[in-house]
């Protein structure tokens, strides 16, 4: 687990972080979501390797995000993208009935993990302009500070860390 070494739970905060969670339609989505599949804070969520679990995925972001860490709309919303673009490459390539989310916070950053039981290589490929598929990795690559795959015995994890900040 590069980087995430001194990995710390998610802390409630008061004041004006708590303003930036506006309840909608998918809050309730959201919690349904976590009640159904458990709290990918707390440890891998396994889903079915379907398509619309890329749906699930990014409720459960989007409302870890926002709601259990209080961090921006903009990291929100970027890390909503990329852990649907980590999602799509585990239900199309891999050939898996389930994988795994897992989402990890420690100081200054957030590590969004997908496990997934084939321990073939995500590949980052050239993104031309024209391209109409082929470009969730570079997007990745790009909204990410940092990302990698991380070969298990049986399988393997790719994730994606970004930078966030820590208010007091």
């Amino acid at each position: 687990m590069a980087g995430l070494e001194g990995v710390e739970q998610p802390r409630q905060r008061g004041g004006s972080a708590a303003a930036r969670w506006v309840p909608g339609a998918e809050d309730e989505q959201a919690l349904k979501a976590l009640e159904l599949f458990g709290n990918p804070v707390e440890g891998e969520v396994r889903l079915p390797s379907l398509p619309e679990s890329a749906a699930t995925a990014r409720r459960l972001t989007q409302c870890v995000v926002l709601r259990h860490w209080m961090l921006s709309p903009q990291i929100a919303e970027h890390a909503v993208l990329l852990v649907s673009e980590l999602v799509g490459n585990a239900v199309r390539h891999t050939g898996a009935r389930v994988f795994g989310l897992r989402m990890l916070r420690r100081r200054g950053w957030i590590r969004i993990e997908v496990r997934d039981p084939s321990r073939g290589l995500p590949c980052l490929m050239p993104v031309h302009e024209l391209d109409i598929s082929g470009r969730g990795l570079f997007l990745v690559d790009k909204l990410s500070d940092r990302w990698g795959v991380d070969l298990l015995p049986r399988g393997k994890t790719t994730w994606f860390e970004m930078r966030v900040a820590d208010r007091p």
